[in-house]
């Protein structure tokens, strides 16, 4: 019952700390300074080749 009751300790506190962490670091990295145009690109990328279908170059990032 050791055992349990140390990972179990682990998973209350440690745990909930680096998913904090994760947290609040995936929202600072999304939100930071200079991200607006290449989330707005990738938003915009599946109506690119609305009209007619990518050329050979475009289509392998050239």
């Amino acid at each position: 019952m050791e055992t349990y009751s140390f990972l179990r300790g682990l998973a209350d506190s440690w745990a909930l700390l680096l998913l904090t962490l994760f947290f609040v670091g995936v929202i600072l990295f999304v939100f930071r300074p200079g991200s607006r145009k290449p989330q707005r690109d990738a938003a915009e990328s599946i109506f690119r080749h609305e009209d007619r279908p990518a050329e050979a170059d475009e289509k392998e990032g050239r």
